[in-house]
């Protein structure tokens, strides 16, 4: 093989393995498009901002203690207060067990304050408002014009709930991370009606989880 063509395959494989952290940092066309944070990857650095609207490190968080995190799409998706609800059932036993649970979404700190106090939930709620987190994590998604649209009619306001016109969701998701910050197993389900069961997070989390 010349030193051309050579030149040529090693700047195709670079290129080919650089594609999944490219598309990671963006968002995908749809919630079947997205491409998930993997098992074994470290987590981004990346920022998110507390109830309280201060600024925090989730590398940081993760650091202290072996962590359940959560992305979900906001207050004011049912199928996201079902799944919310059905962590608060194991939370005790994630607590025992050592775990954190940090659950993740475009609200704003505000709205998460609403959230917190509707469904009487113990654990940590985290504003990703500009969504570099998601997007980081490779769950982010465009919701299409007619769907912003269709949502606005039934009294959902995307950019009122963010702050942000940007118009993007996370694929909800579970990731299990220890305090290497590396993920451990992690659950990603484009359609968002589907969560992953309690007593199955439980499980995993018995299974993978490290001091």
């Amino acid at each position: 093989m010349n030193f051309y063509l050579k030149t040529t395959l090693a700047a195709f494989i670079i290129s080919f393995l650089s594609m999944p952290f490219l598309q990671a940092q963006d968002y995908a066309a749809s919630a079947n498009e997205v491409t998930p944070l993997l098992i074994s990857s470290e987590i981004p650095d990346v920022t998110v901002k507390n109830i309280d609207g201060e600024t925090v490190s989730l590398r940081d968080k993760v650091y202290e203690q072996p962590s359940i995190l959560v992305f979900y799409r906001g207050g004011w998706c049912p199928y996201c207060s079902r799944h919310l609800a059905d962590l608060k059932k194991i939370e005790d036993d994630l607590y025992e067990i050592g775990y954190q649970i940090l659950a993740i979404s475009p609200d704003r700190p505000e709205k998460l304050k609403a959230t917190l106090n509707e469904n009487e939930l113990g654990y940590t709620l985290l504003s990703d408002s500009p969504m570099n987190a998601t997007k980081a994590f490779g769950l982010a998604f465009k919701v299409d014009t007619e769907t912003v649209e269709r949502y606005k009619s039934i009294g959902i306001d995307l950019e009122g709930d963010s702050g942000y016109d940007h118009h993007l969701l996370p694929a909800p998701a579970v990731y299990i991370v220890n305090t290497d910050g590396i993920v451990r197993f992690n659950y990603v389900n484009p359609n968002y009606k589907e969560r992953i069961d309690g007593d199955v997070l439980l499980t995993a989390a018995k299974a993978y989880y490290e001091e």
